[in-house]
């Protein structure tokens, strides 16, 4: 019972923060395009590669820690299966290149973040040790 209370923790932060975020992109950059599904997926990435790889080969964290960061935060954070919808969304429309963009921009800088999350732990491990 304590994992599911950590995952759900973790849920509730992600899921609210992936809101607020959402929102803002929408009133600070353009409703034309899911920015603010890219903004999560994106930061999410990069907390995600940052936190395992910290917690993997800097500190030894308690499990609990993973259930609520990687399993529950991220987890409810991020939104592949609105990234998904909306780039189908922008295909219906006929609007091919944005469609394009979303699909690219949203694999490759979710990757990258990912990578960048990694490295960044890395060199403070070899940094700190």
């Amino acid at each position: 019972m304590t994992d599911i209370f950590w995952i759900s923790l973790g849920a509730v932060v992600g899921a609210n923060l992936r809101f607020v975020v959402s929102n803002w992109a929408v009133h600070a950059l353009s409703p034309s395009l899911p920015y603010g599904t890219l903004i999560v997926n994106t930061t999410g990435s990069f907390i995600l590669g940052f936190f395992l790889i910290w917690t993997s080969e800097r500190v030894l964290a308690d499990p609990h820690w993973r259930l609520l960061v990687a399993v529950g935060f991220c987890g409810a954070y991020t939104t592949f299966s609105s990234y998904a919808f909306e780039t189908l969304k922008l295909l219906e429309g006929s609007n091919y290149a944005a469609a394009a963009g979303n699909f690219l921009a949203n694999n490759l800088l979710a990757f990258l973040a990912v990578l960048c999350g990694a490295v960044l732990a890395r060199v403070a491990v070899q940094h700190a040790g």
